[in-house]
């Protein structure tokens, strides 16, 4: 689709964290005509699929199962469609919507009609991970640990309630809070599918006691690495450079012990923007420290679907959306 004056976005799913940011984003848009449903109407089918028909693309900010919903409904109007959810991420049959993975993925982004938004854990894992792999510096194999730490507002309005509650005082606490101990977490088919990955990795998230932001981090152990490159953080840099050289919203940084300090890790670094700053740690034994910092309500969610509308309706890539 060419760009149009006033090209029709309906946001389904209008009063969560995610859409509210996605609005945000589309402020002062002239380009942009938002569709937006009266409250008593926003949970109405009948509504609901009249927006999306109205509509030249719809982002879903949903359930997942009410987001496939929904997905057959904009199919079914030939309208096209990003689906925040985790419903579709994995299906062959929708585009994922990271255009850093490559030139082939951000022609397919632009002229799809299904493209699937990436959870934000594994867009920071993602982007870490997959030059090393395609590369040959990292087996894809390799039995891998992913730490991360998430704001509260990750979970969506029942997490801010319950962080923000009076009753609760949770934001007193002074540590983040491990979860998903249980259980396969469900962004681990995606973080390996798109990373290259093989087996699967230990993850762990954790929340923490702020709002927005976050912090992916992956320790690699000098024998997991190529041995041609164990110990040699430079040469994972310049993967790193060679693939995100002309990318609007990767920064990267080359850290060692004597050029740190605890503000380099802080989680909330890039909040506010749609960037992700890739971190690579060196060490004398020959292990690697890789983070990723990125807002979890930018480039982990709303940004991102914001980014894939630009491509979609022949916007810049970067408008409405701070680098």
């Amino acid at each position: 689709m060419n760009q149009t004056s006033g090209t029709k976005i309906f946001v389904d799913g209008q009063a969560g964290t995610t859409a509210l940011q996605v609005f945000d984003f589309l402020e002062n848009r002239p380009d942009i005509e938002v569709i937006r449903l009266p409250d008593e109407l926003r949970k109405e089918d009948g509504a609901r699929q009249d927006a999306i028909g109205e509509s030249d693309l719809t982002i879903l900010c949903l359930p997942d199962d009410a987001a496939r919903q929904s997905a057959d409904w904009a199919q079914a109007h030939a309208t096209r469609v990003i689906d925040a959810s985790t419903a579709h991420r994995v299906s062959d049959e929708w585009i994922f919507g990271m255009p850093e993975l490559g030139p082939e993925v951000r022609q397919a982004i632009q002229t799809s009609g299904k493209v699937a938004n990436p959870g934000c854990y594994p867009t920071g894992a993602i982007l870490l991970l997959r030059p090393l792999i395609e590369e040959g510096l990292l087996a894809a194999d390799s039995q891998l640990i992913v730490h991360a730490l998430s704001g509260y507002s990750g979970g969506g309005r029942s997490l801010i309630e319950t962080w923000e509650s009076p009753a609760q005082e949770l934001l007193s606490i002074p540590f983040s809070a491990p979860y998903a101990l249980d259980r396969v977490h469900k962004h681990i088919p995606e973080m390996m599918k798109y990373s290259g990955l093989q087996r699967e990795p230990q993850f762990l998230p954790r929340v923490g006691p702020f709002f927005r932001g976050m912090r992916v981090e992956i320790p690699l152990h000098a024998d997991w690495l190529n041995d041609a490159i164990a110990g040699r953080s430079e040469s994972v840099m310049a993967a790193y450079e060679l693939r995100y050289r002309d990318e609007p919203f990767v920064r990267l940084r080359q850290l060692d012990s004597t050029h740190s300090d605890p503000r380099s890790f802080d989680p909330r670094r890039c909040n506010g923007t749609n960037s992700i700053e890739l971190t690579v740690c060196g060490h004398p034994s020959g292990h690697v420290f890789l983070v990723a910092i990125l807002d979890n309500l930018g480039k982990g969610a709303s940004g991102a679907a914001v980014q894939c509308m630009n491509l979609m309706i022949g916007a810049d890539e970067s408008r409405g959306l701070h680098a």
